[in-house]
């Protein structure tokens, strides 16, 4: 229900403005997608009358161009596991949670003992510490930007390098998803940026939470489409949620204001 409240919202935010809607398949890291699950989406998205233009992008076909990307950036090896970043002491200067820096400096002597031990992930070389974007929900955010995984150790490229790229050879200059990821966009914007490109406008739309107050998840119950009823009781019951009038996605176009969308997460009722 989270995934869908969020397209439909991003079908009125393009729809509305003559923009394309465009469907990506995040699909690098495949350990962490259930078989079946890509098809039951689309199939999903169709029910509800959310039509994309164009082709399916996945980006599991397009690690060519994610490794050119890396190529113009300032990087470094990092072999640090998550346990030894959260022991360790934040660097001067450094805002909370940001990667301290541990493995910025080292000798190339430093690098060759350690990869006889880890694969080394890439790290941007950061110059800033922090980045601006626009949000139409939220207004000016600054965010923290600190020396971002770019590629993991185990050779998958991270989503904030992905994701930059996509953007740019998609031509996307607007971004529609659920709040969790605001605090993402300052790191992606700033890579834009390193890149050439434009950073797109934002819209960072308020979460689905389950009855225990947290986002939404399988084991909270009826929570598919399938489960809730199919496509006659879950658009009026997500309309609903968010203010919008009409029995299909094309009649909620008629009076759609982003202004007017709600700023709070919605709890889904079981």
């Amino acid at each position: 229900m989270g995934n869908l409240r969020t397209a439909l919202l991003a079908w009125l935010f393009a729809r509305s403005t003559g923009r394309d809607f465009l469907l990506r398949v995040e699909d690098l890291d495949t350990g962490r997608t259930a078989d079946g699950a890509e098809a039951r989406q689309l199939a999903d998205l169709a029910a509800l009358g959310l039509h994309w233009d164009g082709d399916v992008v996945r980006q599991s076909s397009r690690t060519d161009l994610y490794e050119a990307a890396l190529g113009r950036l300032d990087v470094y090896e990092c072999y640090c596991t998550r346990r030894e970043i959260l022991a360790a002491p934040s660097a001067p200067h450094a805002p909370d949670g940001a990667y301290p820096g541990t493995c910025r400096n080292l000798t190339e002597g430093e690098r060759e003992a350690r990869r006889r031990n880890r694969p080394a992930a890439v790290r941007l070389r950061s110059t800033v510490s922090s980045f601006t974007v626009t949000d139409l929900l939220h207004g000016e955010y600054t965010g923290t930007v600190d020396d971002v995984v770019l590629r993991r150790g185990d050779g998958t490229y991270a989503y904030n390098l992905a994701v930059v790229v996509d953007d740019a050879a998609q031509g996307v200059d607007q971004v529609v998803r659920g709040d969790d990821l605001l605090s993402s966009a300052p790191r992606q914007a700033y890579l834009t940026s390193l890149l050439g490109g434009t950073p797109p406008t934002y819209a960072h739309v308020p979460m689905v939470l389950g009855p225990s107050g947290i986002r939404l998840a399988k084991r909270d119950g009826a929570v598919t489409l399938a489960e809730r009823g199919g496509p006659a009781v879950v658009l009026p019951e997500i309309a609903a949620s968010l203010g919008l009038r009409g029995r299909t996605p094309h009649e909620m176009l008629d009076g759609f204001d982003p202004a007017r969308l709600p700023r709070n997460p919605w709890t889904l009722p079981l």
